[in-house]
């Protein structure tokens, strides 16, 4: 039985020393070793060499862990959050509506939908010219209730923002917007 990498004469590999990886003919930086441990956020592809899908994901997730900690204490989840404030801003939307702009399943909505309106954040009323359709909005508890979690997230969002120009903030939610919109026609 032959050895692995014990090279033979006869062998036609070759055994010069390993080269630097390039692209275009440059020679590329190696990473930092991080001794066979993935590297924290920030760092080699989690930092700014990373792919632009993968950064707005671990972001999103450093996001959503953060907000979810400080709504804890209130009994609200993040997506009970995004719920409040999608009937805040757009009053009367059915569950199916809801899911759309909520970014969530109808399954999840439904979920949703029955522990507020348990709880009563939000209620129902029957839409006007579609009998079976429901229409939600808040309730008195349901506003004080989102006045609650929205300082907690201004909060978050002032962590996010620190240091950033008012300029470039808004350059980053035109950006954050356009990827939406433009994604949305794809799909």
């Amino acid at each position: 039985m032959r050895k692995i990498g014990t090279g033979n004469a006869g062998s036609a590999r070759s055994h010069s020393p390993r080269r630097p990886p390039t692209v275009n003919g440059k020679t590329r930086a190696r990473e930092p070793d991080f001794g066979g441990v993935p590297p924290p956020p920030g760092h080699g592809k989690r930092g700014e060499q990373g792919y632009l899908t993968y950064l707005l994901r671990q972001a999103q997730a450093a996001t959503r862990l953060t907000l979810e900690r400080a709504l804890a204490d209130l009994g609200v989840t993040p997506p009970q959050f995004v719920v409040l404030t999608m009937l805040r801003a757009y009053p009367g939307l059915s569950g199916a509506d809801l899911a759309r702009v909520a970014l969530l399943t109808p399954q999840t909505v439904g979920v949703i939908i029955r522990n507020l309106e348990r709880d009563g954040a939000i209620r129902k009323t029957a839409h006007p010219v579609h009998g079976r359709a429901l229409q939600w909005t808040l309730t008195g508890p349901g506003e004080t209730t989102l006045d609650r979690c929205r300082r907690r997230a201004r909060a978050l969002e002032q962590r996010l923002v620190a240091g950033l120009p008012v300029a470039e903030q808004a350059s980053i939610r035109r950006w954050l917007s356009k990827i939406a919109a433009d994604l949305q026609q794809d799909g």
